[in-house]
Parts: structure tokens; sequence; C-alpha cells
């Protein structure tokens, strides 16, 4: 009985999958769970955790970059080694066969182009790269944290729980001994090449999400609550032009009353069985 439980959900998402040959795609934190990186909210989309750093807070305080960068550097060790699942695989699978349009994804892992997806939106960036807020220069990630570890040798040794951002919960810390290095170029200040809560998006993405959603002819969310508005405008504007839209995700999402489809159920076991039903032909 639980089998054919099972499957009825896959099955009418594979159906969807199937008969709609040019998908917006939309992934959150769920899509990659399975690879060991948490997600941020529980199944009524609330915070599990105290939310994620501001854009005014980095950048307003001294003693909260260095806290940023304390964690990310303990969490970087781990975030960095991240491997894609079965849910980045079909997913690329599916852009392979042709039915994927666009890939929207607020995640800023990689993992995706780590599969091999290749038509990919970053929202909310990457964060295998620093950006100097002052003159632009990027540099990726591991050379930064390379400097970062030269400069607090001491902190090299520390660790602890791995958080949704790629930081690490660490507990009872002093972090005003921890020093950050500055961009080598005009010595500004450094930050995750990621969009923060409280910065917009920049502009480029959001044209080019729009532009791909504007041509498909149906909608996949994959491992978001969407409560986020930078997720959810492009759900909202795709059902206001008429676009079916299907939702693999486990707990509620801000759109449940626009869905004409949702599978409860995790994103690499969903996403596995609906490429090889939606592809068998």
């Amino acid at each position: 009985m639980g089998s054919t439980m099972l499957a009825s959900p896959l099955s009418a998402l594979a159906e969807f999958v199937g008969r709609h040959r040019r998908l917006f795609v939309l992934t959150g934190a769920g899509c990659s769970t399975e690879s060991g990186i948490p997600d941020y909210r529980d199944a009524d989309g609330q915070w599990k955790r105290t939310p994620p750093i501001s854009f005014q807070a980095f950048m307003g305080s001294p003693l909260a970059r260095s806290r940023y960068w304390a964690r990310s550097m303990a969490g970087w060790r781990h975030f960095g080694k991240a491997e894609p699942n079965d849910a980045h695989r079909a997913l690329a699978k599916l852009e392979a066969a042709g039915r994927v349009e666009r890939l929207v994804t607020q995640n800023v892992d990689g993992l995706h182009q780590a599969a091999g997806s290749r038509a990919v939106v970053d929202l909310h960036g990457r964060l295998d790269h620093v950006r100097c807020m002052e003159c632009g220069r990027r540099e990726p990630r591991k050379v930064f944290q390379a400097r970062l570890e030269a400069r607090n040798p001491g902190w090299v040794g520390l660790s602890g729980r791995m958080a949704p951002d790629g930081d690490a919960d660490l507990e009872s810390v002093d972090f005003s001994g921890f020093r950050v290095p500055a961009c080598l170029a005009c010595g500004g200040i450094l930050k995750p090449d990621v969009v923060f809560f409280g910065e917009p998006v920049p502009a480029e993405r959001i044209s080019s999400a729009l532009a791909a959603l504007q041509v498909s002819d149906a909608i996949l969310v994959v491992g978001s609550s969407l409560m986020v508005h930078s997720g959810y405008r492009y759900v909202r504007a795709g059902a206001q032009a008429g676009l079916p839209v299907a939702a693999v995700n486990l707990g509620r999402t801000r759109a449940d009353d626009l869905l004409a489809l949702k599978v409860e159920l995790p994103c690499a076991q969903a996403l596995s069985f609906v490429f090889e039903e939606a592809c068998a032909d």
C-alpha cells in the first residue's frame, strides 16, 4: 500500500513534467539538504534558527564582519566539499533532454552547475567567490580561505555545526580578535559574492529570469518554501500569466494556493523518479 501511495503523486509529477516541454525550474535550500547543506525553515515555513546576517549589519560593523568570516572560515571546510545529489543530477538530465527552459536557483552552492546544468541563474550569487565592495575585484573563495587561515592560525582548529549559509555555529567565542583580510587591490571591504538579506538582487538576474519565464509553459518548484520574495515573485507572476505550477517540497510553501500539484517528498527521491518516467519516451 505504501508504494502505491507514493507512486500516485510521483506519477502525477512525472506526467506534469512530461506534458510541459519548457519548464521554468526554481530551486531552494531543500534541493541541497541531501548534499549535507542544512536548510533554513521548518515544515511550517518558520525559521529553524536565527536569520542570516543582514547586508546592513555586515557593512556597518567591523565586529559583525569578524564574526561572519570566523564562522564562515570554519564552515567552508565542509561547505566547499559538498557534492551534487540525485536531485541536482536529475535536473541536469532534464535540461540535457531539452525539458528545462531555465533553472533559477536561490542556492549559493554551485551544485547545479557541478551536476551539469548550464541554463542556470544564480539568483543570490555564489559563495565560491568573494567580492570587494569598493572596487569590485573578485577572487576565488578557496584563495581567500587561505588568506583567512594565514591571518588567523589560532582559529584554524575551531569547528562547529554547519549552518545553511556555509558558516558554522561557534558558541561563546570572542570574535574581536579575528582578523579579516582586506581587498588586495584597494584595501576595501570583502564580502562573499552572494545577496545578503536587505540587499537587492542584481537587476540583470531578475530580467534574465523574467525573460525565461515568458517563454516557459510551466513552473516546477524544487525544495523551496518560497517565503523569500525574490523567489516567490516568479511563481506569482507565472501563475498570474496562466502557467501551471508544481512543487516538490517538504512542508508548507507561500504559494500553496497557486499550485496545481504538490509532492511532499525529498527532492532527490521525487526527481529521480520523475526523470526516469517523464523522459522514458
